[in-house]
């Protein structure tokens, strides 16, 4: 049985499924039409004021699932129609307020911006009111909430703002790509463009027109996903959908865990490269600390770079629960590694739309990387890893580590390194709650996520870094 946290995920995963099979049978150009009646056939609808709305709204989802609009610079659009112009009043005052004699929220205000009714309610005038929330932590009865949009609150770098029309607006410039205002929208109206299109395409010409090995690298956060299923199943499922090998990832974390831990000692501060979404952040709002990123590539690059010199003809497909790895295979310094990139979501929509019952599959193997490249999946994981690879390197140097938990904790960290205030000597910055677990590409987000990653990671045969290396020939780490 697929599970999804939300109905706006099994939706945007039933438009993935049916564009999959258009593109199968060589039938797109009807895309448009024929799924948007298929998934709402009417003629009541079902999640709209109308069925035309309904089937309106699912055109413009067609669109994102075939790539989105190429004049949009960003991986993340605002799909208009479907916004639905949520209220944003700020902090207001509820019902719940008392009208009591101590009124810490008056006192607590800092721009006199409260007064009181003749009933001795609180009310706040949101002209004076600067946001900073003082009044609503001082209240003892909760009654004063920050009524802000879903997919304003969660953008933690202000990326979103309301329109003139009041539907979201994305500004492209700021956007981090994290995708997290794509998985909170209530309403679906975010989402981020889609390559299934291209991975089938480049599987398709690899038997009909190019002869070459297709690689998926599948990150380790695989293991908290298709519980309803077993990893090894799900491998075979990806090689009846055509591609020749699949790898790990954590392959990769192994590889970036050595280099790091060699420029770590080397530097004597490093902050992580992993994250393409906190390294934006990060060269957005504290461009003075870019050169205290490690020149490490993230792990996708650094397999798809192993890969490729491997197997110069090689195409890489990397599939995992991030939404910003989309932005960073438009780098430069990345492109050529990696071929195209997909969410845990469009693997599942991909796999369904071929009709393979995954949990019937014979089961094959994937191991190709030590338990410590497999942590790289939660938060912790990346600090964890290197600290493994100093200890197997020797030395004396001693890690003193920070590991940022989502993007707020890495904007205090970096914040204290510009001000020369951080005491630690290595920052692990993970742009999502929980790390790559909380992806908003990933099929469900629970509490167990962790310790299934954890699991999966005791599973490894090689126990080390340096065994997962030698293994797979990586004889020389710093190449």
């Amino acid at each position: 049985m697929r599970r999804f946290d939300t109905d706006v995920q099994k939706l945007k995963y039933e438009v993935l499924r049916e564009v999959a099979r258009h593109a199968y049978a060589d039938r797109l150009a009807d895309s448009y039409v024929d799924i948007p009646r298929q998934l709402a056939p009417g003629p009541v609808s079902t999640m709209r004021c109308c069925i035309y709305k309904e089937r309106a709204i699912l055109t413009e989802r067609v669109k994102m699932a075939m790539g989105g609009d190429p004049a949009q610079p960003g991986i993340v659009e605002v799909i208009g129609i479907a916004c639905d112009d949520c209220p944003a009043g700020g902090y207001q005052v509820g019902p719940d307020c008392r009208g009591c004699i101590a009124h810490r929220c008056i006192a607590a205000c800092p721009r006199g911006a409260i007064s009181l009714d003749e009933a001795r309610h609180a009310h706040i005038d949101p002209q004076k009111c600067v946001g900073c929330g003082k009044c609503a932590a001082a209240c003892p009865y909760a009654a004063i909430a920050n009524h802000k949009r879903p997919c304003e609150n969660a953008c933690k770098v202000k990326a979103i703002r309301r329109g003139e029309s009041r539907s979201a607006i994305i500004d492209a410039a700021r956007c981090i790509g994290c995708g997290a205002c794509v998985y909170q929208c209530p309403f679906g109206a975010i989402q981020d463009k889609s390559y299934l299109l291209e991975a089938i395409r480049l599987l398709r010409e690899s038997v009909r027109n190019v002869p070459c090995r297709t690689y998926a690298v599948v990150a380790p956060s695989v293991s908290s996903q298709f519980g309803y299923a077993k990893l090894g199943q799900v491998v075979t499922a990806l090689k009846r959908l055509g591609f020749t090998t699949v790898v790990e990832a954590a392959l990769g974390a192994d590889m970036v865990a050595w280099r790091e831990a060699k420029e770590l000692k080397a530097k004597g501060f490093l902050s992580s490269s992993c994250c393409p979404a906190y390294v934006a952040y990060l060269e957005q709002n504290f461009p003075e600390l870019r050169p205290l990123v490690s020149h490490t590539p993230s792990p996708m690059a650094a397999l798809g770079r192993f890969i490729k010199r491997t197997d110069p003809t090689a195409k890489v497909v990397f599939i995992g629960p991030c939404t910003a790895k989309k932005l960073e295979r438009r780098r430069v310094d990345v492109n050529p590694y990696v071929d195209c990139v997909l969410t845990f979501e469009e693997l599942q929509a991909w796999i369904d739309s071929r009709d393979f019952d995954v949990a019937a599959l014979p089961e094959d193997v994937l191991d190709n990387a030590s338990f410590f490249g497999r942590i790289f999946a939660r938060s912790g994981g990346l600090t964890d890893a290197v600290a493994q690879a100093l200890s197997e390197q020797g030395g004396d140097f001693v890690l003193n580590p920070v590991a940022c938990n989502g993007i707020e904790q890495c904007r205090v960290a970096l914040l204290k390194k510009s001000r020369n205030a951080l005491k630690e000597n290595f920052i692990e910055g993970m742009a999502c709650a929980g790390g790559c677990i909380g992806g908003a590409g990933c099929l469900t987000h629970g509490e167990k996520d962790q310790s299934e990653v954890d699991r999966y990671g005791r599973l490894a045969l090689e126990k080390t870094i340096a065994e997962a290396l030698a293994q797979c020939g990586d004889i020389e780490p710093d190449a």
